[in-house]
């Protein structure tokens, strides 16, 4: 396992933050910067940005604005849109979703005439779109149909002309161009281009940005003059081109870094080569936080190349990102490589682009902290301390500064003469923004001769859109200088406030504290940093399985009757007891967790991190029907008439029987469980045959934490007998039931023959889990939601995708990248990280798997699987595979596997059972009779409303994947065959698993109502 480099990426906020401040020494004079930089500001104001510009768009439209944001999404998708119907309803449902009418007061911004025109042309147009009109209207008529086709294909014209305003030019050339003729105002430019794109998801994408990079260090180096490549500081002086590494290789994660150093290193490598030969500068692009260490592991391989092969070489250069908390770290890691190797770097120094991605993935995985500051302020203050460290090392760094706050800009340049290095840095800008800003800064006196490099985007305007949006909301963020720099209510001082300052809490709560004070969050482990992964590691490896005896019938009739003995007694127990015991053993799983992933790889087969999710949510179950219990089954008060009172209470029913799968069989086992028993039931639990042992050590869990061994026994047996003789046994007061809808006919035919009470069941069975696609949909965001949701666990999930609907004008291309994406996982061994997919649960599942796809091969046509691994078999794997199949009433059973059905929808589709439109589509699903989960990815969010009130199944993701339900945040459950409800890990749950009893008393039974007279009666002495 490779050493860490930096700081753990978790660490406290404050901390990092006052290390930060340290770092600066108490050199920078705040007041000063508030003067220099305060007449800039005044300078920018005075003279706007036009109207097309990113700080008049932001004042006009802002996106905290229902206008703003509907620019902004029709912006994102628009041109990607490659059918006419589609790209009506999109314009029609984002521009129907604000109110651009013309008001004469509404703008009162230097381009108020110009904005209230066009918000005029905006109102205009709506009223060709068919989707704004009443519902009382009548359908839209020729005159309509053809307004509305005139007003898409000028809302694509004006999107396309904003990308000109942040692209620098279609092809290297045409941006080559476009840069030349900006010199001519401004001979100081230095330009670095960015082909445009976001991650690789197949290997062809891949190879398409290696060309690209390629042809345009080739055009670089033709434009740029001879003499100058040939001097020492020719990279400083000539323009180069900044390369993302996700772009060059699909699978860019820690997990695959041994894939990355064979198949990524050599393709970076001969770029490298390429610039070092032309003497140019190649930067690279910095990424999230989970691939930081990764890349500098391969920086530092690249600078042996480079001191090997280019030792005089001074082009090569790396972005650091200051919102990240290591970002410190990061600058001395670079400079101790520069140092190790004898060569010089370029640094580019950024504030930072996946902030809300990062803060999400940190509260999805739970994680202890945040790998980014939350305060702005802690993000100005770490830029500040970077840049400081930067000119710290000039002689192996050469600085670039990328930020278009002007405080910080007047901070950088008393920082840089404060040491002497004026002349030992550069300044660098996105194209189309901040221009108003560094116009005036570069006209100052005192800055003179800085070097202004210009961070331009390049590509067809249909790629932009990822790009674009990021920008917008980066610099349309309130707190963004950018943002606030447009708006003159804003004063200089408050635009220029100091950073120099550390808060002591963060400004969000951290991913423990994400659900309040009602119930902490699980909490999980980045398998990207070697210090969280160790422990599982060791865990997985230290695991041996024994075997669990097995029950018999008879073992099965004398637990049921110690647990009917031992109900009385555990019911009775006071409600909040029962919640702390749920509390102890959450606690207590939190800190098993290694212990409970090594089970849960060794017996079940699952990967590292669904093994880690597993655990999670049986801590999250714990606590969550604890904090229920607390709300919902207290004794609760009702309203009657004076001399009187009501209470509702909610008693346990008796011994619930758990039988739970082998998918799940720590989270869904515990989740019944412990449901049962809070609610005051004893519980029969008899886990999957497969996986004994994970349930029998949450049982022995449970029991330490309290539970007394009356109240739960485990069962180990075949479901023909032991869970046959549970649910007949006559003590049996309710069964939880989670596996197929075969055998959940079974369970409740057998309830139903009982003599005795009627007994409820709780089952959540299988489903036909459909995802639709139309063409408004991001193909990159599809095909990720698409392998984890079909193929993710081995496809052995109830939740998971077995039916994909798409649109047929985005069929094609959706089906090239989901063969590419396919051909790059890889199966193996689970207890290997780089394993994306591990074996099936049994040799039956997998015998049943390989005669379904081998039918399949005959029946369907075959899209795509994913490349069984070669050297020492692992048993029972089978590879993630797609078919494409003619009709959606085609698929009759579930495959519980990772096999992937594929099925067009669109007006072009011919043939009996083809579905023409999207209402057709989900008409299809519904009458599959199935209905446990529903994917729809879609930019048209009228639609995706549409779609969830039209579907009848339990739970629907929009533009996500549709697997992971999370306990209390998406109740999980469905209807018709696939279940009977309540949604574990929801409201409603524990309330099933109660009986309910009113209690009226006559409290004015002796004498009269006492209270009421004392309150409200006649004066003493009448």
């Amino acid at each position: 396992m490779p050493a860490a480099r930096l700081p753990h990426p978790y660490r406290p906020e404050a901390d990092a933050a006052a290390a930060a401040l340290a770092a600066l020494g108490g050199t920078l004079d705040w007041p000063a910067v508030l003067a220099r930089a305060r007449p800039w500001i005044a300078a920018v104001r005075a003279r706007p940005a036009p109207f097309w510009a990113l700080e008049s768009l932001l004042r006009e439209y802002p996106i905290s604005s229902s206008e703003g944001l509907a620019l902004m999404r029709l912006a994102e998708a628009l041109l990607r849109v490659p059918d006419a119907e589609t790209a009506i309803a999109l314009t029609a449902d984002q521009l129907g979703r604000a109110d651009f009418e013309a008001d004469e007061g509404a703008s009162a911004g230097p381009h108020r005439r110009l904005a209230q025109l066009s918000a005029s042309a905006i109102a205009l147009s709506k009223r060709f779109l068919p989707e704004s009109a009443g519902p009382g209207d009548s359908p839209p008529g020729l005159l309509q149909r053809l307004g509305a086709r005139t007003v898409v294909a000028a809302t694509v014209r004006a999107i396309q002309l904003l990308g000109r305003q942040f692209v620098l030019g279609r092809t290297i050339a045409e941006a080559q161009a476009a840069a030349d003729a900006a010199r001519r105002g401004s001979a100081a430019l230095r330009y670095s281009y960015d082909m445009l794109g976001e991650g690789a998801r197949t290997e062809r994408d891949a190879q398409r940005y290696l060309a690209s990079y390629a042809d345009a260090l080739a055009a670089i180096a033709a434009a740029a003059p001879a003499a100058l490549r040939a001097q020492d500081d020719g990279p400083r002086r000539c323009d180069g081109i900044s390369i993302k590494l996700s772009a060059l290789y699909a699978r860019y994660e820690e997990a695959q870094r041994e894939r990355v150093f064979a198949e990524l290193l050599p393709r970076v490598q001969a770029l490298v080569d390429q610039a070092a030969q032309a003497n140019l500068n190649l930067t690279i692009d910095a990424e999230e936080s989970d691939r930081l260490e990764l890349s500098l592991a391969l920086f530092e391989a690249l600078a042996s190349h480079i001191a090997a092969r280019h030792p005089r070489w001074q082009g090569f250069g790396l972005a650091v990102q200051a919102y990240q908390t290591r970002a410190l770290a990061v600058v001395d890691e670079v400079a101790r490589i520069a140092a190790a190797h004898g060569l010089r770097f370029m640094v580019r120094l950024v504030k930072g682009a996946y902030w809300d991605g990062e803060i999400k993935r940190a509260q999805e995985a739970g994680l202890p902290g945040y790998p980014v500051y939350t305060h702005k302020a802690h993000t100005d203050l770490s830029y500040l301390a970077c840049a400081a460290r930067l000119l710290g090392h000039r002689e192996r760094l050469y600085a670039q500064f990328a930020t278009h706050n002007a405080g910080t800009l007047a901070a950088l340049l008393q920082l840089a003469q404060a040491v002497g290095a004026e002349g030992s840095f550069e300044l660098q800008r996105l194209h189309g923004m901040g221009e108003g800003v560094y116009r005036e800064v570069l006209a100052d006196a005192a800055t003179a001769g800085v070097p202004c490099r210009v961070y331009a985007p390049v590509g067809e305007h249909r790629d932009l859109l990822a790009y674009l949006v990021r920008r917008l909301l980066e610099n349309g963020a309130n707190s963004s200088f950018v943002h606030q720099l447009a708006d003159e209510t804003v004063d200089a001082e408050a635009l220029l406030a100091s950073p120099l300052a550390v808060a002591t809490a963060p400004a969000l709560a951290l991913p423990p504290a994400l659900y309040g004070p009602q119930r902490a969050n699980s909490i999980g482990a980045d398998l990207a940093c070697a210090e969280m992964r160790a422990p599982l590691q060791a865990a997985v490896a230290a695991t041996r399985l024994q075997a669990v005896p097995l029950a018999d019938a008879a073992e099965a009739g004398a637990a049921m009757a110690r647990l009917q003995a031992g109900f009385e007694a555990w019911a009775a127990r006071p409600l909040a007891e029962r919640a702390a015991v749920l509390r102890r053993a959450a606690d207590a799983l939190q800190q098993r967790l290694p212990e409970f992933c090594g089970l849960l790889v060794k017996e079940a087969h699952k990967t590292l991190g669904d093994a880690v999710a597993e655990v999670r949510e049986a801590i999250d179950f714990c606590r969550y029907y604890a904090a229920q219990a607390e709300l919902r089954l207290a004794d609760q008060t009702l309203p009657g008439p004076t001399g009187e009172s009501n209470v509702l209470r909610l008693r346990g029913r008796g011994v619930f029987v758990c039988i739970s799968p082998w998918n799940f069989p720590l989270a869904i086992f515990a989740g019944q469980v412990v449901a049962a028993l809070v609610a005051g039931n004893a519980v029969a639990a008899k886990p999957a045959e497969q996986t004994p042992l994970v349930a029998l050590r949450f049982v022995a869990l449970l029991l330490e934490a309290g539970v007394p061994a009356d109240a739960l026994q485990c069962l180990h047996g075949p479901g023909e007998t032991v869970g046959a003789a549970l649910v007949a046994d006559a003590r049996t007061a309710g069964v939880c039931f989670t596996g197929s809808t075969q055998v959940a006919r079974l369970i409740h035919r057998a309830l139903a023959a009982k003599d005795g009470p009627i007994v409820p069941l709780i089952a959540e069975t299988g489903g036909l889990n459909a995802m639709v696609v139309d063409s408004s949909a991001l193909p990159e965001q599809v095909v990720d939601a698409v392998v984890q949701s079909a193929f993710r666990s081995a496809g052995q999930r109830c939740s998971a995708l077995r039916l994909l609907c798409v649109h047929e004008a985005v069929a094609d291309g959706l089906v090239e990248m989901l063969q590419g994406a396919l051909a790059l996982w890889r199966l193996g061994d689970p207890a290997e990280l780089a394993t994306d997919v591990g074996p099936v649960i049994d040799d039956a599942a997998c015998a049943a798997l390989e005669r379904q796809v081998q039918r399949l091969r005959r029946q369907a046509r075959l899209l795509g699987e994913a490349p069984l691994p070669a050297g020492p078999a692992v048993p029972r794997l089978v590879a993630p595979i797609a078919f494409e199949i003619g009709r959606i009433d085609e698929l009759r059973e579930e495959i519980f596997g990772p096999v992937l059905h594929v099925v067009r929808w669109g007006p072009g589709q011919r043939g009996e059972g083809a579905a023409h439109d999207v209402a057709a589509v989900v008409q299809q699903i519904n009458a599959l009779g199935y209905g446990l989960t529903l994917g729809v990815h879609t930019r048209i969010d009228s639609r995706a409303r549409r779609i969830a009130e039209a579907a009848r199944v339990g739970n629907v993701y929009v533009n996500r994947n549709m697997i992971g339900a999370v306990v209390g945040v998406q109740p999980f459950g469905g209807e018709g065959l696939s279940g009977t409800g309540p949604k574990a890990g929801g409201p409603h749950y524990l309330l099933r698993l109660c009986t309910e009893q009113t209690l009226t008393i006559n409290t004015a039974a002796a004498g009269g109502n006492a209270e009421l007279l004392a309150e409200f009666g006649l004066p003493a002495g009448r």
